[in-house]
């Protein structure tokens, strides 16, 4: 079981991104660059004396460095989209914003995708199941359940409604460390993987596309679109497993989809 030390410094920073992410739907609409999305989401992380944990952020060293303190990723872009001051939202965009913040020297993640002013119905759709398929997840992270649990639950949902998981990216573990074991793919058999334990903290996250599963990276080394140019959506939360089951940590918006236990 962590630590109360581990979960303060956990709640803390996914407190702030909680507070990024409802900053950032109150902001989205046409005419809004991602340039400025970032800006004012760094601030206010910085101002809850937080740090970006994404901002100079190597996936190894032969990947450049992230530039941005959140990703702002539009349409056909799945993830780690790169903000500029150039690119403005237009009228009927969906544009997923991810955010990662460290705290007391631990970390939270959380993602949402949102609407931009008044969208297409099957845009509209892929958000909302999108959104279903993380509290999907969610109520597989009990102890004793398994990560194949999890994944198997989200693809069969997904694929219930006429979309597609990414295979080719995951949730992760997290804490100290804003990416550990384990991974937690969107995919799975029943009662395959890791069998959960008490106090496991993870970053759940669907991303669901409209059309194929397979994706690719342009040449900025980051933005991750889908290989089709169909649309993709993403969401995400930070959870800790407690013996009464799931604690989302990065709660933005208001749900009863979960229960969430008490820490």
């Amino acid at each position: 079981m962590r630590r109360r030390g581990d979960l303060e410094g956990m709640v803390r920073a996914s407190s702030i991104v909680a507070d990024v992410l409802r900053l950032m739907r109150d902001l989205i609409r046409p005419g809004v660059s991602t340039g400025e999305l970032d800006r004012r989401a760094e601030k206010l992380i910085r101002d809850s004396g937080g740090i970006p944990a994404f901002k100079g952020y190597r996936l190894s060293s032969d990947y450049p460095p992230y530039p941005a303190s959140i990703c702002a990723s539009i349409n056909d872009e799945v993830v780690h989209g790169i903000p500029r001051e150039d690119r403005f939202l237009e009228e009927g965009d969906i544009v997923s914003i991810d955010v990662g913040v460290k705290a007391l020297g631990f970390y939270g993640d959380g993602a949402a995708t949102y609407p931009v002013g008044a969208v297409s119905p099957e845009r509209a759709r892929l958000i909302e199941v999108t959104r279903r398929a993380l509290y999907v997840a969610i109520e597989q992270a009990r102890v004793g359940k398994t990560l194949g649990d999890l994944g198997h639950a989200v693809e069969s949902f997904v694929r219930s409604q006429g979309f597609e998981v990414v295979r080719t990216y995951s949730g992760h573990g997290i804490g100290k460390k804003l990416h550990d074991s384990p991974h937690v793919p969107n995919f799975g058999i029943r009662g395959a993987g890791l069998v959960i334990p008490p106090g496991l903290a993870l970053a759940i996250e669907p991303m669901v596309n409209a059309g194929s599963h397979r994706v690719r990276t342009l040449e900025d080394g980051w933005t991750v679109v889908t290989e089709d140019g169909s649309d993709s959506a993403h969401f995400e939360h930070t959870v800790v497993v407690c013996e009464e089951g799931p604690k989302i940590l990065t709660l933005w918006e208001e749900t009863t989809e979960l229960g969430s236990c008490a820490l």
